[in-house]
């Protein structure tokens, strides 16, 4: 599955009834509790990374980016937005992009 794939299936079931959609019922709760719900995921992950549990590093991973994805979507931005962004910064090393930063700061 590529993230355009699970955007795409995070859309559809946005669109379904919050009684039979958790991703449905997640954004009809608004942004806060999604995102929420991805800070708790992020979390997570940064714990099974830490403890070197690679499986539970691998599914904490899969929830975060659903969550991640989900939270885009009660937001209205696209995944191809993002894309676009990361896209722009390989114009450049991330040292020379962090570095620019300071400067404008």
């Amino acid at each position: 599955m590529t993230l355009e794939e699970l955007e795409a299936r995070i859309a559809l079931r946005a669109a379904a009834s919050p009684e039979q959609s958790y991703t449905a019922r997640l954004i009809a709760r608004g942004t806060g509790k999604a995102a929420q719900k991805l800070g708790e995921e992020a979390t997570e992950a940064v714990i099974a990374a830490v403890t070197h549990d690679r499986a539970e590093l691998v599914k904490e991973s899969a929830d975060l980016l659903y969550h991640l994805l989900v939270v885009l979507k009660a937001e209205g931005v696209p995944l191809s937005e993002v894309m676009a962004e990361l896209d722009g910064r390989t114009a450049q090393s991330g040292l020379a992009e962090k570095a620019a930063r300071k400067d404008n700061a």
